[in-house]
């Protein structure tokens, strides 16, 4: 443990201040990048919500330590970290294209909660570098796994195309660059007269068709109206 934070340690009015403003700066870090890529929950959210985990630490302390209700400390802390389930989940959708997104921002908004309650119990080391960890994860891991998509061996495809011969033609150009199917999913059938056929593809590549290859020529096809990665 640093020797910096050994005066902050006690639930005084300074401790208690830095642990709040604190909060509010980790969270907003974390939030902020958030904000940047115009997510649901972000600077003001994720700050609200630290702020909220800290506090409820410092309640729990308040009433074991000032009041001398000898009750358990982390039974505060644990409901914050099982509430936060509901607040993440209502940042998961799940697009017309069956594509999940806001999983990221659930779990940022589920750390973000634990390091209000690391901060708000006196854990100044654990909040900030849990804080600079999820940074990290959020900015530089996240090229990563982007690079790791690049080169990954299967793909999901999502199609939109005007009529069967159309999907004959795109099934056609599988085999012809020597593509495995996985999996196919038809998600709107060709009969529907106010929309195009949908479609969903697992595809297994190879070194001699890269991804962008493969989509210029899908494009190319007569009766294809749309195809994107998943």
């Amino acid at each position: 443990m640093s020797s910096i934070f050994d005066g902050l340690r006690d639930v005084t009015v300074l401790s208690i201040t830095v642990r709040m403003v604190l909060a509010v700066i980790c969270g907003g870090i974390i939030g902020i990048e958030r904000e940047y890529k115009r997510r649901p929950a972000g600077f003001r959210t994720h700050i609200l919500i630290c702020l909220g985990a800290a506090m409820t630490t410092l309640t729990s302390q308040f009433l074991y330590l000032n009041l001398h209700y000898y009750t358990d400390m982390a039974r505060l802390g644990a409901q914050v970290v099982a509430g936060m389930g509901f607040i993440g989940a209502g940042t998961i959708i799940v697009t017309r294209r069956q594509r999940v997104k806001g999983l990221t921002t659930a779990a940022g908004l589920w750390t973000a909660a634990i390091v209000g309650l690391a901060l708000g119990g006196g854990f100044y080391e654990g909040g900030i570098a849990a804080t600079v960890l999820i940074l990290l994860a959020e900015l530089l891991f996240s090229k990563l796994e982007y690079r790791m998509l690049e080169n990954a061996p299967e793909v999901n495809l999502y199609m939109e195309y005007s009529g069967k011969p159309c999907l004959e033609r795109v099934l056609k150009l599988y085999r012809e660059r020597e593509l495995k199917v996985l999996n196919m999913e038809i998600t709107r059938p060709t009969e529907s007269e106010t929309h195009n056929a949908c479609a969903i593809f697992t595809l297994r590549l190879n070194r001699r068709c890269s991804l962008e290859v493969l989509l210029a020529n899908m494009h190319a096809i007569p009766g294809v109206v749309s195809v994107e990665e998943l």
